[in-house]
């Protein structure tokens, strides 16, 4: 890599250099992760095409070369390119038999169904080709996701084809009735009176929730892709208030000043090695510079006004801490009685149209041991990590504040709830979490695994986002008539919140992809009632 700058310093026009047989780029001969992320940041096209119609994706999946490929797909390289014979870097990679490479292909965008010139989709390329051990699980994954063509039509792996799909009928069929009672709903809540006060249209507001948990936000972004595909529009024009803990506010900033989607989950995967570098608590340094490239350094919490954004901190300037909310909008006026009594003078707070954004992402993401305090704040999922019945509280209390001001004509009822969690580990036994003065060095070590299991069971329930805190959230929209999805998939392992191995980020993906195919009826619908609450 040092060689490779070296030679750019000296001569800039070898970056986009063709090889005199087959027109490829430095880019295409890559052999190392790093010497792809060097080219890359030196302006090198990510999906220039060689003589041959091939990128640097297809070269790279030929030769099996996982770690590099993943550079390439997190800066932008394109999936669904069609090479020599009209094949993409998926159908190459199926014919490699390359289970990690499949993976990473499909959680970046891959379409399992799109045809090569011999007609060929991946799915039957892997029926075709796999072999060994591989073949049963890769057949069973493509399906899992979504993959229609697995065989041949005559192959004992599909002795009875699906029938061709009718042309469609001027029947009324199950999702037709599905859309009209979403859309009549919506349309007589939006008449009903709210507390005393017409609402004047049939709009409703709806509310997004997205939970903590480090570089698993990775988990909310694939969700948010997925209902983004399905409503055929963007999240910031979905929702009328976005709220969000840690990683979640980070999320909930971007998707109020209308960051792109996919841009963020390539983001995600770049900025991990530079934010979690070296031991914990890691630098703040490479996060602040992170938030303050992507927000701004001077852009103001109330820049941008729609949709409404509450992205959660804690106040460790006191005892107890207290929970505090970064908001783009005047906090509800009405008078609110304090938790405790104050024995203290503490700072007065700032108001909206004075909080900088990026200071707002940074203190809901300071996570104890993780990264150190912004000042006196500290990461909101101590007190929320899922902040569902904290948003629905803090638009209770701004509902009735305009109200109480005279303002009941403004007032939307809240129609819809969206939460988003980011992936719930399995359980596991626990042996012990006794702890006790031990009087030999057997009961040494029996105490000191006891005191580390009671300390991470004690995080665990405090920071706990499904569960409880799920439960209540949808009892509280069931008593309030108000239509309630949570959406967090089942993982295999527990992924901490500073993982770094792409492997097992793309696993963690993977499992989102599959948890999205079963859930796909509950996401039609979900995007019809949220489409409809214009």
């Amino acid at each position: 890599s040092s060689c490779a700058e070296a030679v750019l310093d000296a001569d800039p026009g070898q970056l986009q250099v063709e090889d005199a047989v087959y027109g490829g780029t430095p880019l295409h001969w890559c052999k190392t992760a790093e010497m792809c992320r060097t080219l890359l940041e030196r302006g090198c096209l990510v999906n220039y095409l060689s003589k041959t119609g091939e990128s640097a994706l297809h070269v790279l999946t030929k030769r099996g070369r996982f770690d590099a490929s993943m550079v390439l797909l997190t800066h932008g390289g394109e999936p669904n390119l069609k090479g020599q014979d009209g094949n993409t870097a998926l159908h190459l990679a199926m014919k490699m038999d390359h289970m990690e490479l499949i993976k990473a292909l499909i959680v970046f965008g891959a379409d399992v169904e799109m045809h090569n010139d011999l007609g060929e989709t991946p799915g039957l390329i892997a029926a075709r080709t796999s072999k060994g051990s591989n073949r049963k699980v890769l057949l069973n994954m493509l399906c899992s996701v979504g993959a229609e063509r697995c065989a041949p039509p005559s192959s004992p792996l599909n002795p009875h084809p699906p029938p061709k799909k009718a042309a469609s009928s001027p029947g009324i069929g199950f999702e037709d009735i599905m859309h009209v009672a979403a859309a009549v709903g919506a349309m007589s809540r939006g008449r009903e009176e709210v507390d005393g006060f017409k609402t004047g249209s049939r709009k409703i507001d709806r509310l997004l929730c997205l939970d903590g948990g480090g570089i698993k936000g990775l988990v909310l972004i694939q969700l948010l892709i997925a209902l983004e595909k399905e409503a055929g529009r963007p999240i910031k024009e979905l929702f009328d208030w976005v709220s969000g803990t840690s990683t979640g506010g980070i999320l909930a900033l971007a998707i109020t000043h209308g960051k792109d989607m996919e841009y963020l989950r390539c983001l995600y995967f770049r900025m991990k090695e530079q934010v979690f570098k070296g031991s914990r608590p890691y630098e703040s340094a490479p996060l602040e510079d992170f938030l303050k490239k992507e927000f701004g350094e001077n852009t103001m919490m109330t820049d941008v006004r729609h949709p409404r954004v509450m992205v959660t901190s804690v106040l460790a300037d006191r005892h107890p801490g207290e929970l505090h909310l970064f908001r783009n909008y005047d906090p509800p006026s009405l008078p609110r009685e304090r938790p405790y009594a104050a024995t203290a003078n503490f700072l007065p707070l700032t108001i909206p149209q004075e909080q900088v954004v990026w200071r707002a992402a940074r203190s809901s993401g300071a996570a104890p041991t993780y990264f150190r305090p912004m000042g006196r704040f500290l990461d909101g999922g101590l007190l929320a990590n899922n902040p569902t019945l904290d948003a629905m509280t803090e638009i209770h209390q701004y509902n009735k504040s305009l109200k109480a001001e005279g303002r009941g004509s403004e007032v939307q009822r809240l129609g819809v709830v969206v939460s988003l969690g980011t992936g719930k580990p399995p359980q596991v036994v626990v042996n012990s979490v006794d702890v006790f003065r031990p009087s030999n060095p057997l009961e040494l070590a029996k105490s000191f695994v006891g005191a580390k299991e009671l300390g991470k069971m004690l995080v665990d329930c405090c920071t706990d986002s499904d569960g409880c805190a799920v439960d209540r959230a949808r009892s509280w929209c069931e008593m309030t008539d108000t239509v309630y999805h949570r959406l967090s998939p089942q993982l295999s392992q527990e992924v901490m919140l500073d993982e770094v191995s792409d492997a097992v980020l793309v696993d963690m993906l993977w499992e989102t992809q599959m948890y999205l195919y079963e859930q796909r009826e509950n996401i039609q619908l979900l995007a019809q009632q949220l489409l409809n609450g214009y």
